[in-house]
């Protein structure tokens, strides 16, 4: 199994920054891909960006030039920093990861979502 713990959520005027943080603990092989997602009220969940082991990159169109995702492999961690916020970008946004369990099966795991409101 995989826990996931995000933070770094919050309130922020159009035209701000956040960063939003993911840590990953449990049994686990190997963490393959890390996601961030997003819903807002009404919308379906939403893949916002993704990053392999090797640092490889996707990003939605809507974020494109905005949003940065990193990772960490040796703190098995996910970084989602988020410049010049408008307020569509206004969603619960969720961590995930694809991974390797020790009982070799491959699995995909969610956060608990972490609130980002942009307004004035």
């Amino acid at each position: 199994q995989v826990q996931l713990v995000e933070s770094g959520g919050g309130l922020v005027q159009p035209g701000g920054s956040l960063r939003l943080s993911c840590a990953a603990s449990g049994s686990f092989l190997s963490i393959n891909v890390m996601y961030w997602y997003r819903q807002a009220p009404g919308n379906e969940r939403g893949l916002v960006a993704s990053i392999l082991r090797s640092g490889f990159t996707y990003y939605a169109n809507p974020v494109k030039g905005r949003f940065t995702i990193s990772r960490d492999n040796a703190k098995n961690a996910v970084a989602l920093q988020m410049n010049s916020l408008k307020p569509e970008d206004t969603a619960v946004y969720y961590c995930a990861v694809a991974a390797t369990t020790t009982e070799k099966s491959d699995n995909k795991y969610w956060g608990q979502g972490t609130q980002v409101t942009v307004s004035s």
